[in-house]
């Protein structure tokens, strides 16, 4: 049996639910990846990219052709993302990516890239039923999901806001629609969206004052 064929077979069934072992291991490397994220690990990125990949051969599996393009377009997202902390500034106290709250501007084009986003791809899945079979709460949760890693890609604590944001519709979503698996998924993420987002919020809060002594320091040295 190939490598493809063992991914596709089953892993066990759940409150009914038959997972297979791409849907149970990428969702279990997406958890790895979120937690890389709170840990501001440049390694957060490599690890979105191997489960999308993983992921990608789930919906393969289900003939999902809309989920397919879905996670092959978060795949490249990711490798964006990566290519981002690569050459980003860290922080000289642990060499982790340095984050921040985004500017009022890019808030701005965030929530609107999100807003046009979601009604263009629940369009899309309107006019294409076989891409989504729940269109419009399905295009946000990935719109969502892309803007949250656009958001991330920068160093921003808005990203776990817009984590959250997609949670809570994709929580009761799973829930409802006879997926409790997908749902409990969704509830572990939630947890990690929270707590990664108190870290980040900490995290800015004693990066500033460092960043204002550094400024302080080199003034003085520029003195004659």
């Amino acid at each position: 049996m190939n490598a493809l064929g063992m991914l596709n077979d089953e892993a066990f069934t759940a409150f009914g639910q038959h997972v297979i072992y791409s849907d149970l291991i990428g969702n279990v490397i997406g958890l790895a990846a979120l937690a890389l994220g709170w840990r501001r690990s440049v390694l957060t990125w490599p690890v979105q990219v191997l489960a999308g990949a993983v992921l990608v051969c789930a919906y393969y599996s289900a003939q999902l052709a809309g989920g397919v393009g879905k996670q092959l377009l978060v795949v490249l997202v990711a490798l964006w993302g990566w290519h981002q902390w690569r050459r980003g500034n860290r922080s000289a106290e642990d060499g982790a990516i340095t984050v921040r709250f985004a500017t009022a501007r890019e808030r701005g084009v965030l929530l609107a890239g999100t807003v046009l986003g979601t009604l263009a791809v629940g369009g899309l899945f309107t006019l294409v039923p076989e891409l989504s079979w729940n269109p419009w709460p399905d295009a946000y949760i990935f719109v969502g999901t892309l803007a949250a890693m656009t958001a991330q890609a920068r160093g921003l604590v808005e990203f776990w806001f817009a984590w959250l944001l997609v949670d809570i519709v994709g929580v009761p979503l799973a829930f409802s629609s006879g997926l409790p698996f997908s749902g409990l998924v969704y509830v572990v993420y939630l947890v990690l969206v929270l707590w990664g987002m108190r870290s980040w919020w900490r995290r800015t809060r004693t990066a500033a004052p460092a960043a204002s002594a550094q400024r302080e320091s080199a003034a003085e040295g520029a003195r004659p």
